[in-house]
């Protein structure tokens, strides 16, 4: 069986890993950068890392990347990053390609993280489904009878930058990208405001930056505060969902990332407010789950990706 090389490159996460064709990984590794000098530093430690994956495992024949933006799907060219500077219009297919000597394959990596759950996860067998993740940014893949639909080439899916409400604003009507409220960097970014936070609840009581978890364990212990703003993020987030349903048809919405591990006291929100405003012909012929490979996710889909498996 070919061995292949698979690369998760996110906002905050970096992960490569040595694998197999059907998802299996040998070996892998992961870091979070700090980003002093952008894209560099994460092609930095790629080429090194990579460099020494090959050196032990000499019989890879490919490269599988998911990506944390969007994408020209048929040269590999990145257009751009929300989270980390230096990627506009970088070539990422041609750099993978020029730097390791080996046939690259290039994604957008939530649709490897959707690939992985297509074939290896919570999404087997679904004829019709949409993957996304709520972590550092918000993303989307959409996949008919076993296969990505990409548009016309430059991925399709984008969640994140739907348009919703936007109930931080003090303008009447304002709109604004779902991704600016409901990923978990914009959650932190929100929680950690001054004042935001009132006085009296749990999240008061650190010293230090509040994270997702912390708004999670606010909500499983009662937290007032804690339970408005999740039914304010599960809020928002639905509506997203909602309209993948009403233009999709989908059966089955699978979701990632870092923040859907906040288990259910997420995922019961997120269910209540897609039945609500999901349309009538949408009721009761869909479903929401978790996803199954969380945080292997995206790394498996690339090592899927590298055989082919995307289209």
């Amino acid at each position: 069986m070919n061995k292949y090389i698979g690369v998760e490159i996110g906002g905050t996460k970096q992960q490569i890993g040595v694998g197999y064709g059907n998802g299996n990984i040998i070996v892998s590794r992961n870091v979070k950068l700090q980003y002093k000098r952008g894209a560099e530093d994460i092609l930095d430690w790629l080429s090194e890392n990579i460099r020494e994956l090959l050196d032990e495992y000499p019989d890879v024949s490919r490269i599988g990347v998911g990506f944390g933006g969007p994408l020209e799907s048929s040269t590999g060219r990145v257009l751009c990053s929300l989270q980390v500077p230096g990627w506009k219009d970088f070539q990422l297919k041609k750099w993978f390609e020029e730097e390791f000597h080996l046939p690259a394959v290039i994604v957008n990596d939530t649709v490897a993280g959707g690939i992985a759950e297509l074939y290896c996860g919570a999404g087997i067998g679904s004829k019709s489904m949409f993957y996304t993740n709520i972590g550092t940014g918000i993303g989307g893949g959409l996949y008919i009878d076993g296969k990505n639909y990409d548009g016309i080439g430059f991925g399709a899916g984008y969640l994140g930058n739907s348009l919703i409400p936007d109930w931080q604003s003090s303008t009447p009507g304002a709109m604004t990208r779902l991704e600016l409220i409901c990923s978990g960097r914009s959650i932190e970014n929100r929680l950690n405001q001054p004042g935001y936070v009132p006085e009296g609840t749990s999240l008061c009581k650190k010293g230090e930056r509040i994270t997702c978890q912390d708004l999670g364990d606010g909500v499983k212990a009662e937290d007032a505060f804690c339970m408005e703003e999740l039914d304010r993020i599960a809020s928002s987030f639905s509506i997203g969902l909602a309209n993948v349903l009403a233009l999709g048809g989908i059966q089955k919405i699978l979701i990632g990332g870092g923040v859907a591990k906040m288990g259910e006291i997420l995922f019961s929100r997120i269910r209540r407010f897609t039945k609500e405003y999901a349309f009538v012909a949408n009721q009761g012929t869909y479903l929401i789950q978790p996803c199954r490979l969380m945080d292997e996710a995206v790394i498996v889909g690339a090592l899927l990706a590298a055989d082919g498996k995307w289209r």
